[in-house]
């Protein structure tokens, strides 16, 4: 039996995690309306979790061997428990965008720029999108309305009222 959207929870529940990862990676997309006001909340949900734990990191020394067979000692950094959750909730909220290759970049060039990161659209809310919100969340005195929807009107075909919902 559909619901919201005219859509089964299933399809709807795609729909959203589909048009949430497009919003987080692009900053704005457009959409109808009522897919507009239905996305706004899903979206700031995750970015509030993301504002919330993207700071909670353990640093911890790790001693290895170099070319040579002397031990040398450095620091690693990884996430910790706060922020581990949270991306877990969040990968299971999106979908795993992966970066585009530029034009004019050579497959060497796009390995080099993207080797290490596993999920790039989780490590730009993580360290682009969050510590954005922080900064304005301290300067405001208030978390949330991380999104604005405006109305663009009718849609030529259907005549289905049109929204553009993006990233503050």
């Amino acid at each position: 039996m559909p619901g919201k959207l005219g859509r089964t929870s299933k399809e709807r529940n795609a729909l959203l995690r589909g048009q949430a990862s497009q919003l987080l990676w692009y900053g704005r997309i457009e959409t109808t309306q009522a897919r507009a006001k239905e996305l706004q909340p899903y979206v700031e949900k995750i970015i509030t979790k993301a504002v919330n734990s993207y700071d909670d990191v353990v640093e911890y020394d790790v001693i290895i061997k170099d070319k040579k067979g002397k031990e040398v000692k450095t620091t690693s950094v990884k996430d910790g428990p706060k922020k581990l959750a949270a991306r877990r909730a969040i990968i299971a909220k999106t979908y795993d965008l992966q970066e585009i290759k530029e034009f004019n970049e050579s497959k060497s060039d796009y390995k080099k720029r993207t080797g290490k990161i596993r999920h790039p659209l989780i490590e730009k809310l993580f360290n682009e999108i969050a510590p954005k919100y922080a900064q304005r969340k301290e300067e405001v005195g208030s978390g949330g309305g991380y999104t604005r929807i405006y109305l663009l009107g009718q849609r030529r075909g259907d005549a289905s009222d049109t929204a553009i919902i993006e990233l503050v």
